[in-house]
């Protein structure tokens, strides 16, 4: 609310100034205060503390963002190191219509010619969902079998794993339950199951998965069993590293999904897998380089903490969307990957056992191909 100025006095009749026509002071010197010139004096110190209230709220929220910003612009400046490329162990993800029948022979063909001199080694293909029991019907799968048959020809040296995902219980009464121990043991079964059609490892992606969660750490162990049974992989999708110290026990206090894990645990599951993928995509960045900067903080706190024997990847965002979580002209493959040189080379530019993964097939467009080639493969490569 505006404050209420008094009304200037209007020039009386008999032709008097407004100083002559005004009443004479009361004894004692006071002036007279009007009604309306009360209001105006009580308003003012409240609008006052409006506008300041208003200003450190600007300020408190602007001023944290814009340093942010400019130190991720800051982390994307400089020289990748030299032989900071492909480690020929890069992934990808493809989606379910490689296992469901609508995918043929020379589907396969031209995955192959499209991977041709990459670092591909790993295909994660959506074979899934899980039922919130932890359970997995056949009947999502059928023809797997076709699939790892048809990469083995077309792809020596390429393995397929089955990628099995499921939404958990963790922000509503919706999905699974982790902390029941029925539900990890169908999940490990499942795993098994999928090994028997002829999958060369299982790759986990549960969502959205808090940051701390014992129970996904007994799973992994469980699973891990599995796997090693077999000589097959385990890997898994994970979810960003803090940025900041603490940020998602932050975070978890004014929304439900805090988004990150804290770089402790983020170690603790990587000791736990052979591969570990992180989604390094829908980060809300609205410039390339603070994207790219992102990338570049997220690889080196994921290599301070996943040790040298487990495979590190960093994800790469081959789709296109806009809006508010990511922005598609700056979330770009190109920015994503001089990121992960940045990271790689400030951190531990010699990690064998590190790569990227493309997220996701049907989704991808020449810009991406183009972008992880010139970005990402030595410069020789075809």
């Amino acid at each position: 609310m505006e404050r209420t100025e008094p009304r200037e006095p209007a020039t009386p009749p008999d032709g008097t100034s407004p100083d002559e026509a005004s009443p004479p002071e009361p004894a004692g010197g006071d002036s007279v205060v009007t009604p309306d010139a009360q209001a105006g004096k009580r308003r003012r110190p409240w609008v006052r503390r409006v506008r300041r209230g208003a200003l450190v709220v600007v300020l408190l929220l602007v001023v944290p963002l814009l340093a942010i910003e400019t130190a991720l612009r800051i982390t994307y400046m400089g020289d990748p190191a030299d032989g900071t490329y492909t480690r020929d162990r890069d992934a990808m993800w493809l989606g379910h219509a490689w296992v469901d029948g609508r995918k043929k022979d020379a589907d396969v063909t031209a995955l192959a010619r499209r991977l041709e001199g990459t670092g591909i080694r790993d295909l994660y293909v959506h074979s899934g969902p899980l039922e919130h029991d932890g359970t997995l019907p056949e009947s999502k799968y059928p023809r797997a079998r076709w699939l790892i048959d048809a990469v083995h020809r077309e792809l020596p040296g390429v393995r397929v794993q089955a990628f099995l995902g499921d939404v958990l219980a963790t922000e509503g009464p919706d999905g699974m339950r982790l902390d029941r121990a029925a539900t990890r043991a169908e999940v490990v079964h499942s795993a098994g199951q999928v090994l028997d059609v002829g999958y060369e490892g299982v790759h986990l992606d549960l969502e959205p998965l808090h940051s701390d969660d014992a129970d996904y750490l007994s799973l992994l162990d469980d699973l891990r069993a599995v796997t090693r049974a077999r000589d097959a992989q385990l890997s898994v999708a994970a979810h960003q590293i803090d940025p900041l110290p603490g940020l998602h026990t932050v975070a978890g206090l004014f929304a439900d999904h805090p988004k990150w894990w804290s770089q402790k645990f983020f170690g603790q599951v990587a000791r736990r897998v052979d591969q570990i993928a992180v989604m390094s995509y829908d980060t809300a960045r609205p410039l390339e380089s603070t994207y790219g900067g992102y990338v570049a903080q997220q690889t080196s706190l994921a290599l301070e903490v996943t040790p040298p024997t487990t495979h590190l990847l960093m994800g790469l965002p081959f789709y296109y969307e806009s809006n508010p979580s990511h922005w598609g002209h700056a979330e770009t493959v190109a920015a994503a990957v001089r990121g992960a040189r940045l990271g790689l080379s400030r951190t531990d530019p010699d990690r064998e056992l590190f790569g990227v993964a493309p997220y996701i097939d049907f989704a991808a467009t020449e810009t991406n191909w183009r972008e992880y080639r010139e970005g990402w493969l030595r410069p020789d490569a075809s």
